[in-house]
């Protein structure tokens, strides 16, 4: 939390540019996301929004969006950003259900989960799992092991689905590196999909 409050005050967020320069295939994991679903989509969970550089396009496309960050500075100002009808909590990823946000139909984790230690991951997952409706997803964005984790984070697919353990592996597919410069576009990013059974209710 303390780096990550550091670079906000900084103004050093290399992070929020993949939005922009990714948008494309950004788009297209979200559409697929939302294929097949009946409307209302639901209510979509960002962990780990920052400045909200995605919760307000959940809510666009018709998800009830909420936010969820450990760093006070960033949900401020995401809520200054607006737009109104996206909430945003102050909140550890790892202590979900100790915030009361309710259940959720979808979930998007852009980069939170690959900076935390193994403990804090499974913490992630079961919190994650406990307020899962039946039939929920979750869309990961998350880099690989590589020489360059000790600093920047990154996970192996093991570790993914060893945090989620009542989970199904969906598809793993190679992130757009565009954006990201260097040395994140060197750090095999993967985007995952994760799907609860209907039969998985908490």
């Amino acid at each position: 939390m303390r780096t990550y409050d550091l670079m906000y005050r900084l103004g050093v967020t290399p992070w929020e540019g993949y939005r922009r320069a990714a948008h494309g295939s950004v788009t297209r994991l979200l559409d697929r996301e939302e294929a097949g679903r009946p409307r209302p989509l639901g209510r979509a969970l960002d962990v780990g929004c920052g400045r909200g550089q995605y919760t307000p396009e959940l809510a666009r496309r018709g998800w009830e969006a909420v936010g969820v960050d450990v760093v006070r500075s960033a949900v401020e100002d995401a809520r200054r950003r607006g737009p109104a009808d996206v909430s945003y909590v102050v909140g550890d990823a790892t202590d979900l259900t100790a915030l009361g946000l309710g259940s959720f139909d979808f979930f998007l984790d852009v980069g939170c989960f690959q900076g935390l230690d193994a403990d804090a991951r499974a913490a992630e997952g079961s919190g994650v799992t406990a307020l899962a409706n039946p039939g929920a997803t979750m869309l990961m964005l998350a880099f690989g092991r590589t020489s360059l984790s000790r600093l920047i984070g990154g996970v192996t697919q093991a570790e993914v689905e060893g945090a989620f353990p009542r989970w199904e592996l969906l598809a793993v597919d190679p992130a757009d590196t565009t954006g990201l410069g260097r040395p994140m576009n060197r750090t095999a990013p993967r985007w995952y999909r994760l799907g609860l059974g209907n039969h998985e209710a908490p």
